[in-house]
């Protein structure tokens, strides 16, 4: 695979609202996801409750567009069409309905007031490069009336209830907060931190009837060949000094590092803008993409913390304790990269990966699209270069391996989930109307 090494840049980088001198004649729905993401972030949301957050931003800009001009079937608002209405006033205010209506629920005051005029000062520097008129003025309507649809919606769909008690069972095989190496990779990270989020798995899906819908048959048998060979193989590849680890095959790990939906939203609109889509195909695209990630984590949370199963670093350590006579234990095995505090299986990276690559697949009617993309942070400034979706996503799953974070059935698995949630969503949510 063709590639270009750059300068990684390996410290703590925050998000940065677009200035409202940046903004340009009308809200894109591209440049609408690099806001979301901005402003979320900002908001004191992680990578899983963002992921509500742009599933929820781009189903109401879809259905904004689509209440202008229906094209494809909207998802939530079914309220009565403006035609003529401005497409960007439209985006503007889907975007900023939302915004408003969810920043309250995370994050600490501080963020939520900072999220907040950041949002405000976005919105009031868009709307004023649309001239005033009847036009704008049924965009705006039309973007209010879709967020507000959506906000009621999701009212009550367990995302504020997911921070619940978790004790994970005891014994072996099973999860328990872990360690990180030292250094800490990348640095600032805590070790031994409580599950992240527990209960996400009971949150309502957007797509999916519920999180259990495509459960898998979970890990492997501590005691079976297949446990011992995907041991084997992140015990010697993923450690913090592997021998057997290539260069290419640490940078996949670094590049990869970042949240799945900061990547894969880079390589929807890198692909979108690529193929000149307008905005209700803009809309539909990163809409179903989003949708997708956010049942995800939903349907991967729900299996994480169904099977409980432990982590490479807990089970190399205790690898005397599995009854498996392949598996050697390593009491001071570290890992390369730093291993987020949730079970392991399935690998929910390489399930959003593999659901966007299905989406974008399936959008295009074709997976070999080529593509470049460069990696953000925490390992910002990594290109790539891929020439397909399906490539993407498998090295996006195996570069869980490489870090030491993940067994190879948990990525493996991960991608037949995402997979199907991806097939699922793009046959069941958004279909063209003609």
């Amino acid at each position: 695979m063709a590639r270009t090494r750059t300068r990684i840049v390996a410290a703590l980088v925050l998000i940065v609202i677009l200035p409202a001198a940046a903004a340009t004649a009308g809200v894109e729905v591209l440049t609408a996801n690099q806001r979301v993401l901005a402003i979320a972030a900002i908001g004191g949301q992680n990578g899983i409750v963002q992921t509500r957050t742009l599933a929820m931003v781009h189903a109401a800009i879809h259905d904004a567009l689509n209440t202008l001009d229906e094209r494809y079937r909207r998802y939530a608002y079914t309220g009565p069409l403006l035609p003529g209405g401005s497409p960007e006033a439209a985006v503007a205010a889907a975007l900023h309905g939302v915004l408003v209506g969810v920043t309250p629920d995370f994050g600490n005051a501080g963020q939520q007031a900072a999220a907040l005029a950041a949002a405000n000062s976005d919105y009031d520097a868009s709307l004023a490069l649309i001239p005033d008129g009847t036009a704008k003025a049924d965009g705006i309507a039309a973007g209010r009336a879709a967020a507000a649809a959506i906000l009621a919606l999701r009212t009550g769909d367990g995302a504020t209830l997911a921070a619940i008690p978790y004790v994970p069972p005891i014994g072996p095989g099973f999860w328990q907060p872990t360690p990180n190496p030292v250094p800490a990779n990348p640095p600032g990270v805590i070790s031994f931190l409580p599950a992240n989020l527990p209960g996400w798995g009971n949150v309502t899906p957007f797509a999916l009837n519920d999180g259990t819908q495509f459960r898998p048959d979970g890990p492997p048998a501590l005691d079976s060949p297949d446990y011992a060979v995907a041991y084997n193989e992140v015990k010697s590849v993923g450690a913090q000094f592997s021998t057997t680890r290539t260069d290419e095959q640490s940078e996949i790990a670094r590049f990869w590092y970042e949240g799945s939906q900061v990547g894969w939203n880079r390589i929807t609109r890198t692909v979108a803008a690529s193929r000149g889509l307008d905005l209700w195909e803009q809309a539909r695209l990163v809409a179903l993409v989003n949708i997708a990630m956010a049942d995800g984590f939903i349907a991967g949370w729900n299996i994480r913390f169904y099977y409980h199963f432990w982590r490479p670093v807990t089970a190399i350590r205790a690898g005397d304790t599995d009854g498996n006579t392949e598996t050697a234990a390593d009491p001071g095995w570290n890992t390369y990269l730093n291993t987020p505090p949730i079970p392991d299986y399935p690998s929910t990276h390489s399930a959003l990966g593999a659901a966007a690559a299905e989406v974008l697949a399936r959008f295009f009617g074709d997976d070999e699209i080529a593509f470049v993309t460069t990696s953000g942070a925490p390992f910002g400034g990594i290109t790539r270069q891929f020439s397909s979706f399906s490539q993407a996503a498998q090295e996006n799953a195996d570069s869980r391996v490489y870090a030491g974070i993940h067994f190879r059935t948990a990525c493996s698995d991960g991608l037949k989930l995402g997979g199907k949630i991806g097939k699922f969503a793009v046959g069941h949510v958004l279909p063209p109307l003609r």
